[in-house]
């Protein structure tokens, strides 16, 4: 993770508002958060509760071991996952939403919702301009 990461997150955490020409919005960095390809569906699956990796892996079409590792990790690091490991034989490991992202959460799957109505029709738009080219 970059600097700029780091630094944005902790501007965050710290609850501190932009209001000087010298503060960064840190907009940008919180839509690329949510927004990256499979950041956004994680969060929608955990949405509905404490999810094991396995879970995940097998409700998020398309995603690989290492993308859903990845994206845990940046979720986790940034404080909108908790990962909990219970000392069972084998342990268990369960991927949990933080109270952060509870703000977001409707509109979150208010936008995962219309992107599967709408991908046949931007699919189509593609498509048709194109053809047009």
């Amino acid at each position: 993770m970059s600097q700029r990461n780091t630094g944005v997150t902790d501007q965050l955490a710290a609850g501190s508002e932009a209001g000087g020409p010298d503060d960064e919005c840190p907009l940008p960095e919180v839509l690329a958060l949510i927004g990256g390809k499979w950041s956004a569906q994680v969060l929608v699956e955990l949405g509905d509760g404490p999810r094991r990796f396995t879970q995940l892996e097998r409700a998020i079409p398309g995603i690989s071991r290492r993308m859903l590792t990845v994206s845990l990790r940046d979720l986790e690091r940034n404080g909108l996952v908790t990962r909990t490991v219970y000392p069972d034989s084998p342990p268990r490991v369960e991927y949990a939403t933080t109270p952060l992202i509870e703000d977001i959460r409707e509109p979150l799957e208010a936008l995962t919702a219309w992107a599967r109505r709408a991908a046949p029709v931007i699919t189509a738009a593609r498509r048709e301009y194109d053809n047009r080219q």
